[in-house]
């Protein structure tokens, strides 16, 4: 018994490691292109922060979302609406809008993430930010 408390412990010590270095490298990284933006948040004093997320549309409107446990992104967003990305080379000023309910349903179903995913970042929850131009 105790043997195979040490082994599950091993396993989930390394499922752990696992998520944390690979959330690392993807914050590292921000690997960009064509399907992705930078989002531009900033913190109360002004100073910005820029994050590159992949970009989804849904029913004419651009949505983000926080598929990952690193976030800071989100909760500064949240703090402060008033956002800047920059699509496709341009950059401009956008409002970012907590998405829930239906909207976040539908979002959600058009846009599910594999298992694969979902266990290599250690199942986060997963919250869509609508951003509307300004």
């Amino acid at each position: 018994m105790q043997k195979a408390m040490k082994i599950a412990g091993g396993v989930v010590l390394a499922y752990v490691g696992i998520v944390v270095v690979f959330e690392s490298l993807i914050g590292y990284l921000q690997p960009a292109g064509e399907s992705t933006l930078v989002i531009t948040t900033f913190e109360a004093d002004g100073t910005p922060h820029d994050r590159v997320l992949s970009r989804l549309e849904s029913d004419g409107q651009l949505y983000v979302a926080a598929n990952h446990w690193p976030r800071a992104w989100y909760n500064r967003a949240l703090e402060n609406a008033e956002v800047q990305v920059t699509l496709d080379g341009s950059q401009g000023d956008y409002r970012a809008v907590p998405v829930t309910g239906a909207e976040h349903d539908r979002v959600a179903a058009e846009r599910s993430l594999g298992l694969f995913f979902r266990v290599l970042t250690g199942f986060p929850p997963r919250y869509f930010i609508r951003l509307d131009p300004r």
